[in-house]
């Protein structure tokens, strides 16, 4: 073994050379212009390049394709910009030919038929140890141009050998994979047992001896003898109250609740002004009425505000159990009833739930009691299936940190291929 001189690669095999990328590969940029109808729109995700219809509304979303670039079968893609970001796609060899972004980067081999997958692993393993996020700058904006790129140095081994290495890697991924495939499988299960626990308790309670009678609701059913249906208007009351200056506190809507924002990091979402955000009070219910499908709903720990697009609401009765109507709340966006209420057009990710809507909405109310009864079974039973799914969220993190580290020494050579 030899020492490379490069601080992320270490050493390689004697018998390796080193060579610069823009001397395999020459960057190019062809835009479509009135071509852009012929081909294909492609996108550059963490599974690879893949083809997007164009009329994909997800992300940014172009009035036209004619400014995009046309890029080839066998092309490298590199997406360098906002390097802050750890966790989006940076590297793609296409499969396809097809139109991508303009902000992206097109280096094309240099060689007719040139053997690519092997470079395309180094250059993914250098994305796996974030490489490129530490030499973009510590910028809003940090970037690697195509210069930066073309100037990477690439192990380079015989054709020979990195046609082996790259099956090598290829076979012992494709069983990680697997192994990552059924850990998702059972989290997805667990998540599905955990939803129908919910479901179950709020709309049957928890004993199953008690007679049971007609809601008139289509989506809940069957509900105990004790239990009354009542709609949102009788038992909630929304609230807007415009806080009028900058706030201490700004507090986001996730789907695990709400918490506080950092707005001094310029996470997520921000706005040159928080004084026409609205109050939440400590106990207050906050909701992302304008995503039915994945947007949150909590009850708020803090005094702060939150975005005056979001709908915040209290419950009339001092004595009810709001744990219990959080687990309620919880059940209507799995189960899209919330959805089913809305209004827009979905297809344009513009489907709300209207304020008069929301209020007729009906739903199940058992006694205080039972309400505490049933808040306090699935904060225990939602814990031990959170406390699963975390395991099996631990081990598909063990096993990708393991292929990453894997990939790594195949395409540094310090894993010998035979």
């Amino acid at each position: 073994m030899k020492n490379s001189g490069i601080e992320w690669i270490g050493e390689i095999p004697d018998d390796w050379n080193l060579i610069r990328f823009k001397d395999i590969c020459v960057n190019r940029k062809e835009i479509a212009g009135t071509q852009s109808s012929n081909f294909d729109r492609l996108a550059l995700t963490l599974n690879g390049v893949i083809r997007r219809d164009k009329d994909d509304s997800d992300g940014l979303q172009p009035k036209e394709f004619d400014c995009y670039q046309i890029i080839h079968e066998n092309d490298f893609i590199f997406k360098m910009i906002d390097l802050q970001n750890i966790s989006t796609s940076r590297v793609g060899l296409s499969p396809y030919m097809g139109l991508v972004s303009p902000a992206y980067i097109r280096f094309s081999p240099r060689k007719e038929g040139q053997y690519n997958l092997f470079v395309y692993y180094f250059l993914m393993s250098l994305y796996y140890n974030c490489v490129y996020n530490n030499l973009g700058g510590n910028g809003v904006r940090s970037a690697l141009n195509a210069t930066d790129m073309g100037q990477f140095l690439i192990p380079f081994p015989s054709i020979d050998t990195q046609i082996h290495i790259v099956s090598m890697i290829e076979n012992r991924c494709v069983a990680v994979d697997k192994l990552i495939e059924n850990q998702q499988a059972q989290i997805e299960k667990l998540k599905e047992y955990k939803q129908s626990v919910i479901t179950e308790a709020v709309t049957k309670g928890l004993d199953p001896s008690v007679p049971m009678k007609p809601s008139g609701v289509e989506w809940i059913g069957e509900v105990p003898i004790n239990f009354s249906i009542q709609n949102i208007r009788s038992l909630f009351q929304i609230r807007k109250e415009v806080i009028g200056r900058e706030p201490e506190t700004v507090l986001s809507i996730t789907q695990s609740g709400l918490k506080i924002k950092n707005v001094s990091e310029n996470e997520g979402q921000m706005a040159n002004s928080y004084a026409n955000y609205q109050i939440v009070h400590i106990g207050d219910f906050a909701m992302n009425h304008m995503d039915l499908l994945t947007g949150g709903i909590g009850i708020s720990k803090y005094e702060g505000v939150t975005s005056p697009d979001y709908r915040v609401f209290k419950i009339k009765k001092v004595s009810y159990i709001k744990k219990y109507f959080l687990y309620v709340f919880e059940t209507y966006y799995r189960n899209k009833i919330f959805y089913a209420f809305g209004q827009g057009a979905a297809n344009l990710g513009r489907w709300r739930l209207p304020a008069q809507n929301f209020y007729s909405i009906f739903i199940p109310v058992p006694s205080v009691k039972d309400q505490q009864q049933i808040a306090d079974h699935l904060d225990k039973k939602c814990a031990e299936i959170d406390k699963l799914i975390s395991v099996k969220q631990q081990k598909i993190e063990k096993l990708n940190e393991y292929k990453k580290s894997l990939i790594y020494e195949y395409v540094t050579g310090k894993k010998e291929v035979g």
